[in-house]
């Protein structure tokens, strides 16, 4: 994409100053209305060293309101950084919808960095420009604006700059062992940021390739291009997007209906598994953490099921320093403000750690389908993006645990009625909960799709049949150690 780029004469310099103010006055604008609909913004400035990125940047946020924007410089990722998915710290920088998160590099320059250092072989390479590209579909497809620059200039005006920069002691600290090392390799970069670029240049995310021999032709080149990707969202911002087939292996499921609920187990039988069965966990544990193997466990389930006392049987045999529960409620407002999986990628444990999620991303094909809490569009594109989520903490390295409590309708009113009656367990039972109730067949419905749709090879689902609670933890804990033992040998 490099090599054979032809750009646009550069305009006059009183043509380029008139179209410099009016873009700047569009973007102001637009600002105000990008906020009223919603929509959030996230730019991401690439390019060779000293190719003006960081001005690029200064003259976009200058038209902008100071609350509505951040910019993120993306430095090689930090030693806890290492420790979580590749995606994490880009996930983690996604703006609140109707607000700008503009990042000074990003994603492409942390994988051209380890090709250029040989740090990525033809798989890794391979795999992480499918993550990337799922990603940046993921961030469009749930309304985002993604624009994405890349500031070009040649390698003789590279050198120029280089040097003039390091003539003045004031400014030499802006070149960087990389610059230097880019222009010393120009060739070999042009290469990679090239092919890097044509396996991400996709409709939904296209590259801008911006002559930057001229920084304020640059600067307007980036503003008319991005006032314009904002114009075409914002007529764009009601249409449904295409959904997706399936191209992950599925397990073959039973409905809920289909499954005996009459599994039990003797109270002396339990207690003498339990002790076992959490010792040899807490064995486990400490091995997770030597091999630094993540571990995610979600639990959905039925009110009343029995998921807290699934839970706490898991904990109770855990090195509490290795391990957090994460229980799931509505989102708060800044979390509804950004993509529906932010809440969770941002709760991913370091490599070596536990994960426990009380209610999960699942939330997203029952609660919030069948409460209208996100379109139909929404909650049926969700399952491939779920697949997607859980495939690259896969490709990460995470053993991955997702269980379904299953009681019938009679056991869970009479654990309501229980709580009511007992002034100690009160707490755990809410009008929510009986509105739910109400809708069981609804919700059966949705989650007997669920299963079927979410159960891949790599994260299948395990049903603990929940009428016996205690036949139920010892269930979770055989399959949690059955699946450590895959992995740690």
């Amino acid at each position: 994409m490099l090599k054979n780029i032809i750009f646009a004469d550069k305009p006059e310099n009183e043509e380029l100053k008139g179209r410099l103010k009016a873009a700047r006055s569009k973007l102001s604008e637009q600002q105000t209305l990008l906020a009223e609909h919603k929509i959030p913004v996230l730019v991401l400035v690439e390019g060779w060293g000293t190719a003006g990125k960081g001005s690029a940047i200064g003259q976009i946020i200058q038209n902008i309101d100071p609350r509505f924007f951040k910019v993120g410089s993306m430095d090689r990722p930090a030693r806890e950084e290492r420790r979580k998915p590749f995606l994490y710290r880009y996930f983690a920088k996604l703006p609140e919808a109707g607000k700008f998160m503009l990042l000074d590099s990003g994603w492409m320059d942390e994988v051209t960095g380890l090709c250029l250092q040989g740090e990525l072989d033809k798989k890794e390479y391979e795999q992480r420009i499918g993550s990337i590209r799922r990603f940046e579909r993921q961030l469009t497809d749930n309304g985002y604006l993604l624009m994405k620059f890349f500031c070009h200039i040649s390698e003789k005006e590279q050198k120029k700059r280089i040097d003039a920069l390091e003539e003045d002691i004031d400014t030499r600290w802006r070149v960087s062992e990389y610059d230097r090392w880019q222009n010393d390799h120009y060739k070999k970069c042009e290469k990679i940021f090239g092919q890097y670029m044509e396996d991400t240049n996709t409709p939904s995310a296209p590259w801008y390739i911006i002559d930057s021999r001229s920084k304020k032709w640059a600067q307007l080149q980036i503003l008319e291009t991005l006032t314009q990707g904002i114009e075409i969202a914002l007529q764009n911002r009601s249409l449904a997007v295409p959904l997706l087939q399936n191209v992950f292996p599925l397990e073959k499921m039973p409905r809920l209906s289909e499954i005996p609920l009459d599994k039990s187990i003797e109270e002396q039988e339990y207690k003498e598994e339990l002790k076992r069965l959490q010792k040899h966990l807490g064995e486990l544990h400490n091995r997770l953490y030597r091999k630094k193997v993540p571990v995610v466990i979600a639990y959905e389930g039925w009110d009343a099921a029995g998921k807290g006392g699934n839970i706490k049987r898991i904990t109770g045999a855990l090195d509490a320093r290795g391990y957090e529960v994460h229980p799931i409620a509505s989102p708060e407002p800044h979390e509804k403000a950004r993509h529906y999986l932010w809440r969770f990628w941002t709760r991913l444990p370091k490599a070596g750690h536990i994960a426990i999620f009380d209610r999960s991303w699942y939330g997203r094909v029952m609660v919030e389908r069948l409460e209208g809490f996100c379109s139909e569009n929404d909650w049926k594109r969700a399952y491939n993006e779920i697949n997607e989520f859980e495939k690259e903490l896969y490709d990460w390295g995470a053993v991955i645990l997702k269980f379904w409590v299953q009681i019938d309708k009679d056991t869970q009113l009479a654990r309501f009625e229980d709580r009511q009656r007992t002034p100690g367990k009160q707490w755990k039972i809410t009008a929510e909960d009986w509105r739910n109730r109400e809708k069981w067949d609804d919700y059966e419905a949705a989650v007997n799709e669920m299963i079927q749709k979410t159960s891949t090879t790599y994260a299948p689902w395990h049903i603990l049949e929940s009428v016996d609670k205690k036949y139920a933890r010892i269930k979770a804990l055989k399959i949690v150690i059955r699946e450590l033992e895959k992995v740690l040998g």
